[in-house]
C-alpha cells in the first residue's frame, strides 16, 4: 500500500479509523445507540470514501463532507438490507435504544420474525439514511461530479435499494436480502454516466 499511500498523500489517520471499525466487526456484535452506530458508519464507510476521492481527485473541500455523508447512507442502507443476514450470525446492527424504543425484541430479529413495530423502527433508520443521501446530493459541487461519478453510481443504485425496501414495508428479515437486479444496475450506471457527460445537475439519488 505504502507507493499509493504517497502518491495520494493518503492520510494514516483514515486508515488507523477503518482499522477500529473492522476490529468493531470482530468484537462487537449489538450497537447501544444511533451515535454508537453512527461513527461505526464513519469508520467502516464514510472513511472509504474519503481515501476514494483522494484517488478520484477534486478541487471543492466540500468532497469531504459529501464523502462522509454518502458513505454513511450507504452502511445504513446495508444494514437494513442485512437484517435477516446479519441475524444469521447472530449480529443485530440496529441500536438497542432504539429497539427498546420501538419496541422490537431482539429475540424477534434472530428468529426473523417481522412485526410493525420493526417496521416502525426501519423506517425511523431509513429516514436518517435518506437525510444522508440529501446532503450527499446537496454537497457535491458541480466542478466535481466527473471525478466521483463511480461513487456517484453507488449512491445511485443504494438510493434505488433503499426505497425498494421502504416500497416492500422492509420486509427485510428474512436472510434473502433485498437486491437490485444486474440490468437494472447497468441501466442506472449508463443514467448517471449520460447525466454526468451532459452536465446535469439533477441528483442521483435524495429525492422521490
Amino acid at each position: 500500500l505504502q507507493p499509493v499511500i504517497e502518491k495520494y498523500a493518503l492520510k494514516f489517520e483514515h486508515f488507523d479509523e477503518l482499522i477500529l471499525g473492522v476490529e468493531t466487526d470482530v468484537e462487537q456484535d449489538r450497537y447501544e445507540t444511533f451515535e454508537d452506530l453512527d461513527q461505526y458508519c464513519y469508520r467502516v464507510a464514510s472513511v472509504v470514501g474519503l481515501l476514494s476521492i483522494e484517488i478520484f481527485g477534486y478541487r471543492n473541500d466540500k468532497c469531504q463532507e459529501y464523502a462522509v455523508n454518502l458513505g454513511k447512507a450507504l452502511q445504513l442502507t446495508n444494514i437494513l438490507r442485512d437484517v435477516g443476514n446479519d441475524a444469521e450470525r447472530g449480529r443485530i446492527y440496529l441500536p438497542q435504544k432504539a429497539m427498546e424504543k420501538f419496541g422490537v425484541d431482539p429475540r424477534s430479529l434472530l428468529a426473523f420474525k417481522y412485526s410493525t413495530a420493526f417496521h416502525n423502527l426501519a423506517a425511523d433508520v431509513a429516514v436518517r439514511a435518506r437525510g444522508h443521501y440529501q446532503k450527499a446530493a446537496e454537497l457535491l459541487p458541480s466542478e466535481d461530479r466527473r471525478s466521483m461519478i463511480a461513487a456517484e453510481c453507488m449512491g445511485a443504485v443504494y438510493w434505488r435499494l433503499l426505497r425498494a425496501m421502504e416500497q416492500s414495508k422492509f420486509r427485510v428479515v428474512d436472510p434473502e436480502p433485498t437486491r437490485i437486479s444486474k440490468p437494472r444496475k447497468l441501466t442506472i450506471f449508463l443514467a448517471v454516466w449520460l447525466r454526468t457527460i451532459l452536465g446535469s445537475q439533477r441528483p442521483n439519488y435524495g429525492r422521490d
